[in-house]
Parts: structure tokens; sequence; C-alpha cells
């Protein structure tokens, strides 16, 4: 049976869909750093080496998008879970069945984003994290809120107990007056971060198959294994972004003095610690448990309040600039989140994987801001003249298709 016709524009919230768009151009800023070079050169400035501009190039992207276009991203994916079980229902179709056809479906697409491509997948750990998320979904969306948000602070706050307490070890460490087992521990870390950078730069240098070959030898589980480690930041997202979508935030229900203040107190609030955290690590000269911790428990609280005040800002924005063609295009890149998405994998590892151009980490960490320009470029590009002729993106289209398949209308 073929599947039942594409959404219909009442299906989709515009104002959604740019904020999508922001947060998936935002990811890139991010991820570029892991597309360039090894997985740890994502949480240090130091790693694998230090070299001139590395250090502000790593800081605007600290302060701007790390953690923050996650967090959006795990938002929206909550809301646009709500959206499609409202569609499914309208269809008369049972909602939970189809979302978790659609989830398992997603976690196909992510373990082969990961096998194939790239190690920073997120799609498989959405898939896994939507699935607990789905059996709450019928819950109060101030329910769905209190939920999340405990979740979320609890977590991240027993975690950064015993992460000051390594931070302290290591200071102690750096400063001469540790402990000889402080001292072997930091020594230990220190050889699995060398261990880890050889690794990945093994990968990143290989032909595409030994590549492919490489992960399903060394890390077959690897996606198991990132759901396991983000779950706490995933799963209670995923929770408040189905509030919020509950609740109307992107519908529109919202009152504009209630966005402007949550965009004011979001970004100043968690702009404010972001930017006293940079200016500890950047004092102390970037130190390894320090760096992650920072983007971990430490920065957990920051992240996630800039992240609602980019979301509210970026809806009050939407009215004023809705007939604008960047902020179509945009809105386009956003309709086409999951296509731009793999397709940025796709073309930074034609960049800088060993198949392709190779460019990766040879190149100074500084020239990358001319790479995420280059993929923003592409990324608004095409959706619009796509959409108008298909509707839906191609991997959009594919996931769809293969949800709805074998289901009759």
């Amino acid at each position: 049976m073929r599947a039942p016709e594409h959404p219909s524009p009442a299906d989709r919230i515009e104002a959604l869909d740019f904020v999508r768009g922001v947060a998936v151009l935002g990811i890139l800023a991010i991820n570029i750093t892991g597309f360039w070079g090894p997985t740890l050169s994502s949480f240090s400035p130091m790693i694998p080496r230090a070299e001139p501009g590395g250090a502000a190039w790593f800081t605007l992207a600290f302060v701007l998008f790390e953690g923050k276009m996650r967090a959006l991203f795990t938002l929206l994916f909550g809301a646009s879970m709500m959206l499609f079980c409202a569609s499914v229902e309208r269809r008369g179709r049972q909602p939970e069945l189809m979302q978790a056809r659609r989830l398992l479906w997603l976690g196909v697409f992510g373990y082969a984003h990961y096998l194939l491509l790239w190690w920073g997948d997120i799609l498989f750990p959405y898939a896994l994290c939507g699935l607990l998320a789905l059996a709450l979904r019928r819950l109060a969306p101030v329910t769905l809120a209190a939920l999340g948000l405990s979740i979320f602070v609890l977590s991240h706050g027993a975690a950064m107990v015993g992460d000051l307490y390594g931070l302290a070890a290591e200071q102690r460490v750096l400063a001469g007056h540790a402990s000889p087992a402080e001292v072997a521990e930091q020594a230990g870390m220190m050889q699995r971060i060398a261990a880890s950078v050889a690794d990945d730069v093994r990968i990143l240098n290989a032909g595409f198959v030994e590549a492919v070959r490489l992960r399903w030898t060394t890390a077959p589980f690897l996606p198991f294994e990132t759901t396991l480690s983000t779950l706490t930041e995933t799963f209670p997202l995923m929770l408040l972004g189905m509030a919020l979508q509950a609740s109307g935030f992107f519908a529109g229900e919202w009152s504009d003095r209630a966005l402007r203040l949550l965009a004011m107190a979001g970004i100043g609030i968690g702009g404010a610690l972001t930017l006293a955290l940079l200016g500890w690590l950047a004092a102390h000269g970037w130190p390894p448990r320090a760096m992650f911790a920072a983007l971990g428990s430490l920065g957990a609280l920051p992240h996630l309040l800039m992240a609602l005040g980019y979301a509210a800002g970026l809806l009050l924005l939407w009215p004023r600039v809705a007939d604008r063609a960047l902020a179509r295009r945009i809105v386009a890149a956003g309709r086409c989140a999951f296509t731009n998405y793999i397709g940025t994998t796709a073309l930074m590892g034609a960049f800088f994987s060993g198949w392709g151009l190779g460019l990766g980490p040879e190149i100074p960490r500084a020239w990358l801001p001319l790479f995420v320009v280059t993929g923003w470029l592409a990324m608004v590009a095409w959706p619009r003249w796509w959409l108008v002729r298909f509707r839906q993106g191609p991997l959009e289209a594919l996931w769809r298709w293969l949800t709805w398949l074998g289901v009759s209308r």
C-alpha cells in the first residue's frame, strides 16, 4: 500500500521549521570540528594540538553554539513527535504504533550514518530516547515539563558533584601537590586521550571501505554507548519539547511578553554562566578533565537556558522576517533538516576524510569557519527549489515511505 499524501500546509508550523532551520545550521558549527579531527578535538582547542587561532574559533563556537544547538534540536524533535502523532490521529491511525515504526526506521538510518560516515551520529540516540518519551506523550504539558526538568537537573547535578571532585584533583596535579594516586589517574587519562586521538586519526585518514571496517570491528556498539551517555540530556529535553508543543509554544499561543521574558532570561543568564565558565577554562589553560566537565555537567544548565532563549527569540523574530528571502530559505532548510544533517556529513567527509580530499586535521583549526559557511550556503541553496517540485526532502520522503510501508490508508 502506498503512503498517505504528503503533509499539507495545515500539518506544518512554519515558525517551528524556521527554528529547526536555524538549529540544523548551528549544529554544523559544532560538528565541523568532529568532521575535521579526532573525536576529542570537539572538547578542547588543545586537542590534537594547540595552534594559532584555534582557541579563538573554539571560544566563539563554545559561547554561541556548543550544547545550545543540540539542546534546541532535541526540543524540536520532541515537538515534532507530538505533531506527527496528531497528524496520524487525524488520519484515523494509531499514533503510538506509527510513531514507534517511524523511530525504529530512524534508528536504522542513524546506525547506517554512524557506520558509513561518522562517529558523531545523533539520530540513533534520538530514536531510542524517542521510544521512551513516546510512552509518556499523553501526560499533561505541565507534568511533561516538570518531569523533564527534574530528570535533567537532578542527573546533571549529581554528575557535577563527581566532576568537581575530579576537577579539583586535576588542579592539584597541575599545581604539583597532588597525591600519587591522583598523579597516576591524570597520567592514565592523558594516555587514553592520546590513544583515542591515534585511533580516530587512523579512521579519518582511511579510505571509505577501510573506515567502515574499522568502525565495525573496533566500536560496533558506539551508537548504543552514545545513547546511554547522553540519555539524561536527550530524554528529558524531548519531554520538555513535547510539553512546549502541547502548550502552543511553537504555534503562536504564547504572548510576546512571555517569549520576550524567556528570551532575555535564557540568553542573559545562560550566556553569563557560559562566559564565566569559559573565562575560568581559558585562564587555566584548558585543562582536559575540566574541559570534559564543561561540555558535560557544568555546561548543561547554561546550554538549556540559552536553547530556550534562542527558541523564544526566534519565535519573536519570525513574524518580522517571514516574508524575507533568507527566512524562507531557512524554513525550507528546516523542512529538509534530515537530508541536510546527513548531507553535511557527506559533504564534510568529502573535504576532510581519507576517502575525500583528506584535509583534516592537517589544515589549521582556524580555517574551519570557512567550511561552516560553505556548509551553510549548501544547506540553504537547494531546499526551496526541491520543495516546489517534491514537497519533502529526499530522505524525509524515504523515511515517510518506510514508516507507512504496508499500512493501508
